[in-house]
């Protein structure tokens, strides 16, 4: 995987895609959620269903920016905690349809 983009906004648009990668075929858009520990919940339940919608939502307008075939469109999430230090990369973890947008 090689990351293209990190913190990438449009123009006049609040959303953000923390990283853009590409793996072989596929443009991949990267949810990074970090916590000092998990004692009260992962990191990743901080990836509600209007934080999967405003990712889905700014990674079709970077694929149109870009003239990208979004069928080839992937989102991770990457949980990171700090005490004990782990991190958890979790491929596929939505798509533009469970992300509310199919």
């Amino acid at each position: 995987m090689r990351v293209i983009a990190r913190n990438w906004r449009r123009p006049g648009r609040r959303q953000e895609i923390d990283i853009v990668a590409l793996d072989g075929e596929q443009v991949v858009f990267v949810e990074v959620k970090s916590r000092h520990d998990a004692l009260y919940a992962p990191p990743d339940r901080n990836v509600d269903h209007a934080k999967r919608l405003n990712t889905a939502r700014a990674a079709l307008d970077f694929a149109r920016s870009y003239r990208l075939d979004q069928s080839r469109l992937r989102f991770d999430l990457v949980s990171i905690v700090f005490e004990p230090y782990s991190i958890e990369h979790q491929p596929d973890a939505w798509s533009l349809k469970t992300g509310g947008l199919g």
